[in-house]
């Protein structure tokens, strides 16, 4: 129960399926309640962002994020004294993650004020391998292979591309991988055509997908939410550890 909200895209966020979860109901009991929804709510996207999340076997499911507003909406119609109960603690988790998000303090003092100034520096510098990564990482204007941008994070090719299969960002079609829906026709990548030679020494061609430099960013973004850093910011990061360890 201490995970019921989260953040996604910046703002304090629960699931469809810790809804179902938490409620004691079947997942596809509270889509059709979110499809029945979205029929009549002029603002749904607001509310509620249909999403792809992965289970225990890493198989895509079909699920909502949605914000405070949205989880009121989908909830009132849930009745009894424990659904209450349910809703009373989804509220307090709503309260507790917005607070976190939104506290900032402006400093009253000139210590204060210099001390909030020494803070961001160190930020900088904290954040300069990243700065340094993007750069280099967008200085190039051409296409990326997936193999390339795989050994920046330590991947083999197969492992990473499975594991942006799990991600919901990709599938398998024949041999080539693709896009799912929601990230095509956003510049992300580029599929072209590669001759090979088979066990056969039969020439053939087959389409492969590359990646744009805008949507390389878009990798390094995704995966920076999901805790999945280049090698050069891991390993930055473990500096830093042993620094504060010895200090």
């Amino acid at each position: 129960m201490s995970d019921l909200v989260t953040m996604h895209d910046q703002q304090a966020v629960t699931t469809s399926l810790q809804v179902a979860e938490v409620f004691g109901k079947n997942h596809p009991h509270v889509l059709r309640s979110l499809d029945e929804l979205k029929k009549d709510v002029s603002n749904f996207g607001y509310m509620f962002v249909e999403t792809k999340i992965p289970d225990s076997y890493g198989r895509m499911r079909r699920a909502f994020y949605m914000n405070r507003d949205g989880f009121t909406l989908l909830a009132m119609g849930f009745t009894g004294s424990k659904a209450l109960e349910f809703k009373l603690q989804y509220i307090e988790a709503f309260n507790r993650m917005e607070k976190r998000v939104s506290q900032f303090d402006i400093p009253a003092t000139l210590p204060e004020a210099l001390r909030l100034a020494a803070d961001q520096a160190e930020q900088i510098t904290i954040m300069k391998p990243k700065a340094e990564y993007t750069d280099k990482m967008l200085s190039n204007p051409g296409l990326e292979t997936t193999s390339m941008i795989a050994k920046n994070y330590g991947y083999s090719a197969t492992a990473f591309n499975k594991l942006l299969n799990g991600l919901g960002i990709q599938f398998k079609q024949g041999k080539t991988w693709l896009l799912y829906a929601k990230y095509q026709d956003k510049g992300y990548t580029h599929v072209e055509p590669y001759e090979y030679v088979n066990s056969e020494d039969l020439r053939r061609v087959r389409n492969t997908m590359k990646w744009t430099q805008k949507g390389v960013k878009f990798l390094y973004d995704f995966l920076r939410r999901q805790g999945i850093l280049p090698l050069v910011e891991q390993l930055d990061g473990e500096a830093d550890g042993q620094t504060s360890m010895e200090v």
